[in-house]
């Protein structure tokens, strides 16, 4: 038997979370070396994934199937080149985070870090799950650790913060867990058997009405965790009162389950309603690309900025996925990924300030640099990481993103490049008030630069930034597969829901089969 390596990474912060427990409070400096040293094992852990993976096969792998609670319910865990980056993006985070809220978690450090590790815990077991119900705990239990965090540890605001933020994404996952039972039900009316198993539900073919319905409640729940436009109000709210470390984490992950839900889930499932509501989806990304960054433009205090920087470029990825073809496909994942790292880098450079000003309003700055000019490098790689400079890793993302939905949509490319000007705008005008400029406040001639903590937190990223900007095959191969194959699926699914609409095919497997088979043959007499 393999090794779970999976489950290893999962539950190895959930153990340590518990051994905390019994550490005295007293011992902060223990505590926080216990759970850095987690956060690293788990990461060079995750490694393996990534040095094991096969990237000719589409096929889940490392996969891990155990009985549970029974009636379909099971313990279903695997990878594949869509899910494969994002579980490594958040082992490579969440020791950062940890080192970046060193000195500036205070109170109940114990308690904070306890919930950091559960945090990652869920969010690794979302991006792994295979069985829907299982999917739904991670999905759900992630909700809670990021409710402490924000409503004990965030600003002044935290509580209507939390509130918001719990509030509208439990809106979206009691609509997902109806839809859910639903399909468990309609799956044991046609198969005979309970199974939860996402690709058992590949092989149904739905009622066109009912997949409207299933899908408006998938989509609703994953659109309020992209954010996308007008669900997007819940973010800002949560960024500015959330501690850096939960900005971070929140922004770089949180964010991408969203759009791992509509990859996974809503338009392989449901790829007839997605194919109606397509135009409305792409409609609201690029009102989202155009809104974030005109709200950006006008914003006084830098982390709300970097909050909307985050709407308007998570609608670019939203604008790529719902264009489905490959370059879209591709540049959207990537694009997760530089989103990850350039956005969590800035909100990391938003604390830094914090941490010696006490405020973010950018009124409030000017000349920085000449106090702290290894901050300001530093900065300045990052900012134009988000702005999609060549040589740096936003511009592979954005560029294969453009490319792809070029190909499916001329003028919503032409608009939606405006993501890239916006962010030019705001990010440049932010860094020229913060960084130069004459000295508005004389506490600003008091301030250290960045201490080997700092850098040494901060220097990954960096790396990141330029590796995969420069060599981005590192990455892109290990998803070529999966890629194609999601595409290919869907797309022989549209056919499959065409035929069995004509020939009123009953949801069996034998009815996927013929509608297939009917469909090469049409084919092949049109040539």
């Amino acid at each position: 038997m393999s090794f779970p390596i999976l489950s290893f990474i999962i539950f190895l912060p959930v153990a340590a979370a518990v051994f905390l427990i019994f550490v005295p409070k007293e011992k902060e400096d223990l505590l926080r070396y216990i759970s850095l040293g987690i956060a690293i094992v788990t990461f060079l852990f995750s490694l393996s994934l990534y040095f094991n993976f096969n990237e000719q096969t589409a096929d889940p792998q490392f996969v891990e199937k155990r009985a549970w609670l029974g009636y379909g319910i099971k313990y279903h865990v695997g990878i594949d080149g869509i899910s494969l980056f994002l579980v490594l993006l958040t082992t490579f985070l969440m020791p950062i985070a940890i080192l970046s809220s060193w000195r500036y978690i205070h109170k109940h450090v114990k308690e904070y870090l306890i919930f950091m590790l559960l945090l990652e815990a869920g969010i690794i077991g979302v991006f792994v799950s295979l069985n829907l119900f299982l999917f739904y705990v991670f999905w759900e239990a992630m909700l809670i650790p990021m409710y402490f965090l924000i409503g004990i540890w965030g600003g002044a605001r935290r509580i209507y913060a939390t509130l918001k933020f719990v509030l509208f994404t439990m809106l979206g996952s009691l609509l997902m867990l109806v839809a859910i039972f639903f399909l468990y039900s309609i799956y044991y009316k046609a198969m005979g058997v309970y199974s939860l198993d996402i690709f058992d539900y590949y092989k149904l073919i739905l009622n066109p009405n009912i997949q409207i319905w299933l899908f408006l409640a998938f989509s609703l729940a994953f659109a309020i965790k992209v954010p996308m436009f007008p669900f997007h109000t819940w973010l800002p709210d949560a960024h500015v009162e959330a501690p850096t470390a939960g900005s971070v984490i929140l922004a770089a992950v949180l964010l991408k389950m969203g759009t791992y839900g509509f990859l996974r889930f809503a338009l392989p499932l449901f790829p007839d309603a997605a194919e109606r509501f397509l135009p409305l989806l792409l409609a609201l990304s690029l009102i989202g690309i155009i809104y974030g960054g005109l709200m950006a433009l006008i914003q006084k205090d830098a982390k709300s900025l970097v909050a909307y920087s985050s709407v308007s470029h998570m609608g670019l990825i939203m604008l790529a996925v719902f264009s489905l073809n490959t370059e879209a496909l591709e540049g959207a994942i990537y694009q997760m990924l530089n989103h990850g790292l350039s956005t969590g880098a800035l909100f990391l450079i938003v604390g830094i300030l914090y941490e010696r000003a006490h405020t973010r309003l950018i009124k409030d700055f000017g000349g920085v640099s000449k106090q702290m000019p290894v901050f300001a490098a530093f900065f300045l790689i990052c900012m134009l990481s988000s702005v999609g400079l060549p040589g740096l890793n936003g511009f592979i993302g954005e560029i294969l993103c453009v490319f792809g939905v070029f190909k499916a949509h001329k003028i919503l490319a032409i608009l939606g490049i405006s993501t890239v000007i916006l962010a030019a705008g705001y990010l440049l005008w932010m860094y020229q008030r913060v960084m130069h400029g004459p000295i508005k406040n004389e506490k600003i001639l008091s301030y250290t630069d960045m201490n080997k903590r700092e850098i040494g937190y901060l220097l990954p990223i960096i790396v990141m930034m330029f590796w995969m900007g420069i060599y981005p095959q590192t990455f892109l191969r290990k998803m070529d597969s999966s890629v194609n194959h999601l595409i290919d699926s869907i797309k022989n699914r549209e056919i499959v829901f065409t035929e069995a609409r004509k020939a009123k095919n009953v949801q069996t497997e034998s009815a996927l089969e013929k509608a297939k088979e009917s469909s090469k043959q049409k084919k092949e007499s049109s040539r």
